[in-house]
């Protein structure tokens, strides 16, 4: 009886030890999307007041970003304000700000109802900032974001994959850092 016992007890950990075994390779490969980043900065030929004065005000994104046909919101600068941003293709999407500082020429804000139509993520975080460059009259602005893919699934489309989300909020910030120093140098 003593025996019986042990060589079913010695099977049933073989069988655990090779379900284990065959089943972890699967669970490796099982996991959702990683954080993909966008950090773009661009040097432009006026003084740091010149140039957050173009960007300061968080809803008015229209009159410097050329993918960008109109954007909508409150008129706030504070935490919490929101606003609606369409595409020159009519998509919309809404982001709210998180942390807005006059002083530091900075400001944070994140997607608050997506669409992948116009942009290929399900969600970012960014963040804003002018400041001084190396030489006189000159500032730096940089855009700073992390954000997941359209399709949080383990098998997203050519079009919700993290390269398509990379490319797209590079150009996105590429686009609007050129923007914003063509108004800050007419």
């Amino acid at each position: 009886m003593t025996f019986l016992i042990s060589t079913n007890l010695f099977r049933m950990k073989n069988i655990i030890k090779t379900f284990a075994l065959f089943s972890f390779p699967l669970i490796a490969f099982a996991h959702g999307p990683t954080p993909q980043k966008a950090d773009e900065s661009i040097v432009i030929s006026a003084p740091v007041e010149k140039v957050w004065s173009v960007i300061k005000q968080f809803d008015e994104v229209e009159k410097w970003h050329p993918d960008v046909k109109n954007s909508t919101g409150d008129g706030k600068n504070e935490s919490g304000a929101v606003r609606t941003i369409t595409l020159q293709n009519n998509e919309q999407f809404t982001e709210e700000l998180d942390f807005y500082s006059e002083a530091d020429h900075l400001y944070k804000y994140r997607m608050k109802k997506e669409n992948t139509a116009a942009l290929p993520i399900s969600s970012h975080t960014t963040s804003f900032q002018v400041k001084a460059g190396e030489t006189p009259n000159t500032s730096v602005v940089s855009v700073k974001s992390r954000f997941y893919r359209g399709d949080t699934g383990n098998t997203p489309s050519n079009q919700l994959s993290d390269e398509a989300a990379v490319k797209a909020m590079t150009e996105f910030f590429k686009k609007g850092l050129v923007g914003v120093q063509q108004k800050s140098t007419n």
